[in-house]
């Protein structure tokens, strides 16, 4: 089985992004798990993936809005593939009007 986490950074003020809302959906749309990223804007979100296509929504426009600030993206979906073997990492790197993601270690 595949295990789960993220790490959020404001890539404005070079801060993690603690408070950040996150849903993990299947590939049917159906909601595994959901919460939110910590004070150093990580989350551990599963740890039981078998293989297959999972998202990740990060609720980014809630973010902000709590922040008094303006966003361009009001959320942010990123979609991929479980082998079902070890750890994936996902990793988001945030700004009001771009976002970056990679495959983490």
């Amino acid at each position: 089985m595949t295990s789960l986490s993220t790490h959020v950074l404001d890539a404005v003020t070079g801060t993690p992004a603690s408070g950040v809302g996150l849903a993990v959906t299947d590939a049917g749309g159906a909601l595994l798990t959901s919460g939110r990223t910590d004070a150093d804007g990580r989350a551990r979100l599963a740890e039981d993936l078998a293989p297959g296509t999972y998202r990740v929504r990060f609720a980014t426009g809630e973010w902000f809005a709590a922040a008094g600030r303006e966003t361009f993206h009001p959320e942010v979906v990123v979609a991929f593939t479980a082998t079902g073997e070890g750890h994936l990492h996902v990793p988001l790197l945030l700004s009001p009007f771009a976002y970056s993601t990679y495959r983490g270690s």
